[in-house]
């Protein structure tokens, strides 16, 4: 492939490479001509239309806005998502618009599940909260709460839902679920509706695909007094004004969140305590960045090769684990 032939692919995650060389090597040995995102960080959509010219076919897609709006302004011929979910893509736009999308379902699972569990463990001692405390040369200390007895409710139970499951087993928990689409029950979990999740556990964990807002007003009204909350999906999927009051009123007692609607992140849980934050790092480990990143470079080779690379929707409307 001459210079002039060469495909230029926009890369739009603003760490793609930072901790292994290897895939952008990969496509650049594959005649690709690679585009940086210089902002490094999560571009806007009017950001992302300036890097998206008329000569770049293949993108390399974080959690960027991909709308009917955005793709129908591009030439994009491949999208090729770094992450288990793709609720930031139209499918359907990008279908009548013969642009071939796939992504990584397999890579962050592990990551993200133990991130959450190293997460409920530090709500419940409130190690955190201590450890904040003792480097301010304050000797802190909260009494916790154990995590064997609880009952954990998985708010989508698919692969990485059912990660999180099978690491807080051995604990001792009674582990419930919710996940309209899912036909293999499994053994030893109770699956239920959500009102029925919100009413009975002690501990709330979301691993949703989609986007949609499934925790608002009316199922924290449901939830006991108490009860930690912990969102490794969307920052969409929770109403943030609900949790405020949630908290306010110690309705939730802790939560984790490691996903926002605005990312950078600057908000009103900046502000509690008892709500441990992260930078959307579900999937940042060097093991499962790499995976995830040699199989994203992997897979926009091949839909370049393969025009009929198949494409499925998943359904965003219900329930659903990633």
């Amino acid at each position: 492939m001459g210079k002039k032939d060469k495909i230029k692919v926009f890369i739009g995650p603003s760490s793609f490479g930072a901790q292994d060389q290897r895939p952008l090597n990969i496509l650049k040995d594959a005649g690709f001509e690679i585009v940086e995102n210089v902002y490094k960080r999560r571009l806007t959509k009017e950001e992302l239309l300036k890097f998206l010219t008329d000569d770049v076919a293949g993108l390399i897609a974080g959690l960027e806005t991909l709308d009917r709006e955005v793709l129908e302004k591009t030439n994009l011929k491949v999208i090729s998502r770094c992450g288990a979910g793709i609720s930031n893509v139209d499918l359907k736009a990008a279908k009548e618009l013969n642009i071939k999308v796939c992504y990584t379902p397999f890579g962050p699972t592990t990551a993200v599940a133990e991130l959450t569990v190293a997460a409920l463990l530090s709500l419940l001692r409130s190690v955190h909260v201590m450890n904040d405390c003792l480097h301010h040369g304050q000797w802190t200390k909260i009494t916790g709460h154990q995590l064997e007895g609880k009952t954990v409710a998985i708010i989508g139970f698919g692969r990485i839902g059912r990660k999180v499951a099978s690491l807080l087993v051995p604990f001792g928990v009674k582990v419930i679920a919710v996940d309209k689409n899912i036909r293999d029950k499994g053994e030893g979990v109770k699956f239920c509706s959500l009102k029925e999740a919100c009413s009975e556990a002690d501990i709330m964990s979301v691993h949703i695909s989609g986007a949609d807002e499934i925790i608002g007003n009316n199922e924290f009204k449901l939830m006991k007094k108490g009860t930690f909350l912990l969102n490794a999906a969307r920052g969409e999927v929770i109403n943030e004004d609900a949790l405020v009051q949630a908290l306010e009123s110690g309705k939730i007692k802790g939560a984790w969140m490691d996903a926002f609607v605005n990312e950078p992140y600057s908000g009103r849980l900046q502000k509690y305590p008892q709500v441990l934050l992260t930078p959307h790092v579900g999937s940042y480990t060097v093991e499962g960045r790499a995976q995830m990143e040699m199989d994203t470079v992997n897979n926009l080779i091949s839909a370049f090769k393969d025009k009929t690379l198949s494409q499925s929707k998943p359904k965003e409307n219900s329930i659903h684990g990633r």
